[in-house]
C-alpha cells in the first residue's frame, strides 16, 4: 500500500478475499487501512465467517456492504482509497463512492496478487493433491475415448470422478473438444461424438482447498494422419524445452520465446496462437501472465503452466499442458499424466 500511495485497500475479489481471510462464502468484502482490518458479510455467513475468517475483526450485516462501509466511516480519514476495478461493477462504484467521501479513489490491480504469487508450503500441498486427482481421472477417462461418445459425456464424467476423488469442484468447465472442434483453444463440451482418425483434446482441474489444478492432453482416436503427429511430436518437443529451462529469474516472455521458437522452426509458428501459459492458484488464471509480452520476473515457489499449442483451422489442434513448481535452479513438474502420444 505505501508502494501504489494509498492509505486504504478494500478487497471485493472473492479469491483475493479467501487468500486474505481465509472465506469461502460467496459474498464478502475486507477493508485494510494502516491500522486496521475488517471483514463484512451478510447475516447468511455469520457462523461461517466465525469459523474461517482469521486476523480481521467481522462486521455482519443485513444492508450493502458498501453502504456499511459508508455508515460505520471504516475509511474516513483516508485520503487516498484502492479498490480492485476488475471487480467492481459501475453500480459498486457507485455506492463506493459514497462510502469515502472525499477520498481519492484509486483504481488498483495486483496488490493481493502480487502477494498470492509466491505458494508456501500448505498451499502447495493443496494444489498438488488437486494434480493428483486431475491426473487419476485422466487415466480412467482414457477407456471412454471411443467412436461414438459425446464430448458431453465425457466432461460429466471428468466432473463426476474429480469430486469422487476429493475435489471440492471443476476448476473450470472441462473442455473436450474433437476433430475441428480442437482448433478452437476454449472450446466447450458438446453434442458431438467421438470420431475415429481425430484428436481429442481435454483440459480440465479441479480444486482443493480452493486450490486449482490444469492439465492438457491431446489423444489420438484410431489412425492419426501423419501431419497431425508431426504437429504433436512438435508440441511435445516445444513443452519440454521450456520445461527443460524454466527457473525463477526468468523473465516470463523469454520462457514464451523458448517453445514458440521450436514451434516456429518446424513449421507451425502461425497455428500457436496464446500465451505460453499462466500462473495457478486460487484462480486458474493468475499472476505470472507467461507470454511473448509478459515482462513478469519468475519467482521461486510460483506455481505456472506450461501449454503450448498449434490450432490449424477447420481440421485438428494439439496442445499439451503440465503445472510447474519453480525453483531457483529450474522446476518441479507437478503433473504425471502420460504425454507421449496416445492413440487409442
Amino acid at each position: 500500500m505505501r508502494e501504489q500511495n494509498v492509505a486504504a485497500l478494500v478487497v471485493s475479489l472473492l479469491s483475493n478475499v479467501r487468500y486474505l481471510t481465509g472465506f469461502t462464502g460467496s459474498h464478502g468484502v475486507a477493508v485494510i487501512t494502516s491500522s486496521d482490518a475488517w471483514f463484512l458479510t451478510d447475516t447468511r455467513y455469520r457462523t461461517q465467517s466465525a469459523h474461517e475468517v482469521r486476523g480481521f475483526s467481522r462486521i455482519i450485516t443485513m444492508h450493502d456492504l458498501w453502504k456499511t462501509i459508508a455508515s460505520r466511516r471504516l475509511l474516513g480519514g483516508c485520503r487516498r482509497v484502492a479498490f480492485e476495478s476488475e471487480a467492481v461493477t459501475y453500480a459498486q462504484y457507485a455506492l463506493f463512492r459514497n462510502a469515502v467521501n472525499r477520498a481519492t479513489l484509486v483504481p488498483s490491480r495486483n496488490l493481493v496478487e502480487g502477494l498470492a504469487i509466491v505458494k508456501d508450503a500448505e498451499e502447495l500441498a493443496s494444489l498438488s493433491r488437486a494434480v493428483e486427482i486431475s491426473d487419476r481421472v485422466f487415466l480412467e477417462i482414457l477407456p471412454l475415448l471411443r467412436p461414438g461418445v459425446s464430448e458431453r459425456e465425457i466432461a460429466a464424467e471428468i466432473s463426476y470422478r474429480q469430486r469422487c476423488h476429493g475435489a471440492e469442484g471443476d476448476a473450470f468447465e472441462p473442455i473436450v473438444a474433437g476433430g475441428t472442434r480442437g482448433a478452437s483453444p476454449h472450446a466447450r463440451a458438446s453434442a458431438k461424438a467421438v470420431k475415429s482418425g481425430e484428436f481429442v483434446t481435454l483440459d480440465f482441474g479441479c480444486t482443493v482447498d480452493g486450490y486449482c489444478s490444469d492439465l492438457t492432453r491431446t489423444i489420438g482416436v484410431g489412425r492419426i494422419e501423419r501431419g497431425r503427429r508431426e504437429a504433436y511430436a512438435t508440441v511435445l518437443g516445444a513443452q519440454r524445452e521450456a520445461i527443460d529451462v524454466a527457473r525463477a529469474g526468468m523473465v516470463a516472455s523469454d520462457l514464451d520465446a523458448v517453445a514458440r521458437a521450436r514451434i516456429v522452426a518446424d513449421g507451425f509458428g502461425r497455428f500457436f496462437t496464446h500465451s505460453l501459459g499462466h500462473g495457478l492458484g486460487l484462480r486458474i488464471h493468475e499472476r505470472p501472465r507467461v507470454s511473448r509480452l509478459s515482462t513478469d520476473k519468475l519467482q521461486v515457489g510460483s506455481v505456472i503452466t506450461i501449454e503450448p499449442g498449434i490450432y490449424v483451422s477447420d481440421r485438428y489442434g494439439v496442445r499439451i499442458e503440465d503445472d510447474i513448481v519453480l525453483t531457483s535452479s529450474g522446476c518441479t513438474v507437478l503433473t504425471t499424466a502420460p504425454k507421449e502420444l496416445l492413440i487409442l
